[in-house]
């Protein structure tokens, strides 16, 4: 690689997040007196911000790593060197494009929807300082930073969950939110803390190097920083059971409802995907976070069938995505999960910006189409099609179930998904060729789903550590416990859909209301750490002319 190539890239990489963080270190009372030149400069930040990302991954080679340092100092106590650096591989260069892409279709968004807001400057302050912090977060190279910019996102996105501070549910949510976090940042500073002094290294680079060349068993303080890596992933992205604080934050704006579920919950799943190195070498770890992840999507799939409010539904959607990516990591399909967590972003983003446009959509006047009622038997069929179908598309593509056993479990949930495609397709009465147009549906899903699972595999392949038994009992334990649970939730949803009453009208309730799981949480926070009181903020008196701070500029 040539100089200039090699200095161009880091340069590009770092003007994306420092672009962000020129605007928000504007000063919030500039940013009201000035909102339209605030939202200028946010627009103009996020659309640079883009183009360098796109500029710097093109001059990249995927199948290559590398790091540049710009600062760094050495630590006490051998715990390495703290380095304000650039990592850039393939995971990087992926996260990169995609946060950039999705900051600009916030940034876009909040113009409109903010405009008019008194504080509209301040919320693009804070909008602009949460993007620097993610973008600083994925691009760091050491591990120090790292927790730097981990910290500084959750802290930057507290601000604007609590940007209507006078809302009593908007601050008790962020309140729950923010003790979670503090305690997912202390688990992953101890962590980082026990990798430096058994590593003697805080780089990802050196780290990454050492762990791949390491054989035998895990030291005693590296099982510890797994397990503690694992805790921090689950917090960050709302697994079982402190999950509430994921559905109530909807008192925000609604853009922040999209980065939050499109961009920084995801963040538990980058952490899971960057640590590798450390994870993929203890199945304890492994297996606890697929387990969590397993119970947080049982539960949160069956809570959203319960769900009138569209963005409360999203939410628990949210949820049960993520628990579903943490369970691909757990299970060591690293490309799927990061398959999983492009799709999940662009989907989220699109789904909570549009919830507005889907609500009248569902009011608008519709002839119902008839359709037939439940029958077991045709849902056993559309199981046995779409399982056969799924198995011999995996066949062509190579799924090799000896070497990865794990593997059997994703192609499990795309046949249940299929089945679910199958079945309300041929419900449709009138219609003698629609299982004929259903198959051909699951072939074209199975075709881009091991397609896409193939490109990232050889995307990232260099960016991630393998799992060191991918065939060990654990592996086929959990993956017979992902089989018998999808198995499960298939027929708990049709009943629910066609027979809610055969499960009893107390059973809906307790879904409903999130299995009082979450009130529970909320009564132990509100007696150990009692959520702030709301801000109260004076009303115009009715019909009273409103001043008009316009912005001179």
């Amino acid at each position: 690689m040539s100089y200039s190539t090699n200095m161009l890239i880091p340069g590009l990489a770092v003007a994306a997040p420092a672009l962000y963080l020129l605007v928000g270190l504007t000063p919030a009372s500039f940013a009201n007196r000035r909102p339209r030149t605030m939202v200028r400069m946010t627009l103009a930040a996020a659309a640079i911000a883009l183009a360098c990302a796109v500029l710097a991954v093109t001059a990249h080679v995927f199948n290559t790593t590398q790091s540049w340092v710009l600062h760094s100092f050495k630590l006490p106590n051998d715990l390495g060197v703290f380095s304000v650096n650039i990592y850039f591989n393939a995971v990087t260069a992926i996260m990169l494009l995609l946060v950039s892409f999705v900051g600009v279709i916030v940034t876009n968004y909040a113009k409109n929807y903010m405009d008019g807001d008194a504080n509209r400057g301040r919320f693009h302050k804070w909008l602009a300082l949460t993007l620097s912090a993610i973008l600083a977060l994925i691009l760091s190279g050491n591990l120090l930073f790292f927790v730097l910019a981990w910290i500084a996102t959750s802290l930057c996105l507290h601000k604007l969950l609590v940007f209507y501070g006078e809302r009593r549910a908007a601050v008790l949510s962020a309140h729950k939110k923010f003790i979670a976090s503090r305690i997912g940042d202390l688990s992953l500073l101890i962590a980082v803390a026990l990798i430096g002094t058994t590593l003697n290294t805080l780089d990802f680079d050196l780290m990454f190097q050492k762990m791949a060349a390491m054989q035998g068993e895990l030291p005693t303080s590296l099982k510890a920083a797994a397990m503690l890596i694992v805790a921090a992933a689950g917090l960050k992205s709302a697994q079982f059971p402190f999950h509430g604080w994921l559905i109530q934050v909807m008192e925000a704006p609604t853009p922040v409802s999209a980065l939050l579920h499109a961009g920084i919950v995801n963040a538990g799943a980058f952490l899971i995907l960057r640590m590798t190195p450390v994870v993929s070498h203890y199945e304890p770890a492994l297996f606890t976070l697929a387990l969590v992840g397993l119970i947080t999507l049982a539960l949160a799939s069956l809570i959203m069938l319960t769900q009138t409010s569209i963005k409360v539904s999203l939410a628990w959607s949210t949820t049960a995505q993520m628990g579903f990516m943490l369970l691909e990591c757990g299970l060591g399909l690293y490309s799927l999960a990061m398959l999983h967590l492009v799709t999940h972003s662009l989907y989220k983003a699109h789904a909570f910006l549009a919830s507005g446009s889907g609500v009248d959509a569902f009011r608008g006047p519709k002839l119902p189409k008839p359709a037939k009622g439940f029958s077991l038997g045709r849902l056993l069929l559309a199981l046995f099609a779409s399982l056969l179908t799924v198995a011999a598309v995996g066949g062509v593509f190579g799924l090799n179930l000896q070497e990865q056993p794990a593997l059997l479990a994703a192609a499990f949930v795309v046949a249940m998904a299929s089945t679910q495609l199958l079945f309300h397709t041929a419900n449709e009465a009138g219609e003698n060729n629609l299982w004929l147009q259903g198959l051909l549906r699951i072939v074209l899903v199975s075709v881009a789903y091991f397609s896409l699972e193939a490109v990232f595999t050889n995307l990232i392949q260099d960016s991630v550590l393998p799992i060191q038994n991918a065939a060990s009992s654990m592996q086929y334990a959990m993956t017979a416990l992902v089989v018998l649970t999808f198995a499960a939730l298939l027929l708990l949803q049709q009943l629910l859909k066609y027979y809610p009453a055969l499960l009893g009208k107390s059973i809906y309730v307790h879904l409903h209301n999130g299995l009082y799981i979450d009130v529970f949480i909320t009564r132990v926070i509100e007696r150990l750490w009692p959520s702030p009181t709301p801000l109260i903020f004076s009303e115009p008196a009715p019909f009273a002319p409103i001043p008009n701070h316009g912005d001179p500029s």
